[in-house]
């Protein structure tokens, strides 16, 4: 039997009566939150001439949803790729980048197997690169589907073109089929390289992983990825997708000096609009100056790092 995996608190995820209270029930009574299926979201086309200029500080370009990629001391990573729909949860906005509009890939990084993060049609492309960085026992399932891939516990750390990579802890789960919950883990990574940081959460709830994470990089973060999207409602999704606010105290937690929003405004996978994560992101940002520079950015678009 697989190792099965468990949070810092030892929280799994919701049983099948908060599935049903949720998905089921709350339709039934009314209580469940209805927003439309489509939002307007900025888009612009992707520059990888500016994201590949300069190199004294991290950028990442968004390319939608938690596909992203990541500049650091002259090396490419791609978070997360997922290109295309996820079977009926179709794309409100299309990617900024498709597979043939890539740019050279350094390194390939997947926090965990959730299809909205880990796309099956990605994964056949993906066995043409030199370097898949995934969770524990993530990597083994990814190099038997035909991806080589190496995967590393939680605070291991690799190199790759030297860059030190290094996965930390998330709050969240796993599922692929209906008898694997919870049999690989999830994570996310900091890249560090050059006296340059950054921090990819992946998917996650807020919890106290972000203060260990900000006390073993005490000197903070140039560029962190944070997930803002997908927390309504609250009382069922707040222990695997933080929300807005808590996205801010979890740059505060880190010492972010720049965060760029993600997971947001790509697919419905819950119940609040699309549109109103980076709404409330800004209001807390706005009111929390220590919280460091948040950056919404369209589709496409790019944040800069801000070196220490």
């Amino acid at each position: 039997m697989a190792e099965l995996f468990e949070n810092l608190d030892g929280v799994g995820i919701p049983g099948l009566p908060e599935v049903f209270k949720w998905a089921v029930w709350g339709r039934v009574t009314g209580d469940r939150r209805r927003s439309p299926n489509r939002a307007p979201v900025d888009t612009v086309a992707p520059d990888l001439h500016r994201l590949k200029t300069d190199d004294d500080a991290p950028r990442a370009l968004w390319i939608g949803h938690s596909t992203c990629l990541i500049r650091i001391a002259g090396r490419t990573f791609l978070t997360d790729p997922v290109l295309g729909h996820l079977g009926p949860i179709r794309r409100n906005v299309a990617p900024a980048l498709d597979f043939d509009g890539l740019p050279d890939i350094d390194c390939v990084l997947i926090s965990h197997n959730h299809r909205d993060h880990l796309d099956a049609p990605t994964i056949k492309r993906l066995e043409n690169y030199d370097n898949v960085v995934a969770a524990e026992a993530l990597g083994t399932w990814l190099t038997g589907q035909g991806c080589p891939a190496k995967d590393l516990r939680w605070w291991d750390t690799i190199e790759v073109h030297g860059v030190k990579i290094t996965a930390v802890p998330a709050q969240h789960w796993s599922r692929r089929g209906v008898a694997d919950t919870n049999r690989t883990h999830w994570c996310g990574f900091v890249l560090e390289a050059d006296g340059q940081t950054a921090y990819y959460a992946g998917d996650t709830g807020y919890f106290r992983g972000f203060k260990l994470i900000g006390e073993r990089w005490s000197d903070g973060f140039d560029l962190a990825l944070l997930p803002i999207g997908a927390y309504d409602p609250e009382w069922f999704m707040s222990g695997q997708h933080q929300n807005p606010e808590e996205a801010g105290r979890a740059a505060q937690d880190i010492r972010a000096r720049s965060t760029l929003a993600v997971h947001w405004g790509t697919f419905k996978l819950t119940d609040e609009p699309l549109d109103e994560p980076p709404v409330r992101a800004k209001d807390y940002w706005d009111a929390h100056h220590e919280a460091g520079k948040l950056k919404v950015v369209p589709i496409g678009g790019i944040a800069e790092g801000i070196r220490r």
